[in-house]
């Protein structure tokens, strides 16, 4: 695997008082792998960096261990291709739908193949909320806010809790953030 830009999704840091970890704390973890132009965005567990040789899965298990030997705290991790993000952002079909890019989520599972155990979701009743299949994502629009959407909890049951799930808005910046750092 070549050198390039890749995105760390963490799962769960940082929502409420649990799993706390400082920005500049996972900035400092990532690049002690000796990657390169390392950032965060928000403060819930967004990095994007230019990573060594390593696949997607090797970086996503480093970035699990560091993350439990250096701060005592468990998280299951992804870690994006910018040709996987690329894919993440154009196949998305909800957007003539989706008038708030933060009632739109992104269900990317923890395993790349895993958005086909979502199929059968796609023959239910949703009422305005809906639902979309990519490659690498499930696409959520809760029309009524997150809270107030089955969707969110049904795809994570379906997929045993192994996913993690950004708004609209947040993948957007990632995607920016990881076209200028080429």
């Amino acid at each position: 695997m070549a050198r390039g830009r890749k995105v760390a999704l963490i799962r769960g840091i940082n929502v409420g008082r649990s799993k706390r970890v400082p920005m500049a704390d996972l900035r400092a973890l990532v690049a002690d792998f000796g990657h390169a132009d390392v950032r965060t965005v928000l403060n819930s567990g967004n990095v994007v960096f230019t990573a060594k040789d390593d696949t997607p899965a090797e970086l996503a298990t480093q970035i699990e261990k560091a993350l439990l030997m250096r701060v005592d705290v468990t998280a299951r991790v992804v870690v994006l291709t910018e040709a996987e993000m690329s894919a993440v952002m154009s196949e998305n079909t909800l957007l003539d739908k989706a008038d708030d890019p933060s009632k739109l989520i992104v269900a990317v599972p923890l395993a790349a193949g895993d958005c086909s155990k979502l199929e059968p979701l796609l023959d239910q009743e949703w009422d305005d909320d809906a639902i979309a299949l990519g490659s690498r994502a499930a696409y959520l629009w809760c029309a009524g806010g997150i809270l107030e959407s089955r969707l969110p909890q049904t795809v994570s049951r379906a997929l045993k809790e192994a996913v993690t799930t950004r708004n609209w808005a947040t993948m957007t910046k990632l995607h920016e953030l990881m076209a200028a750092g080429d």
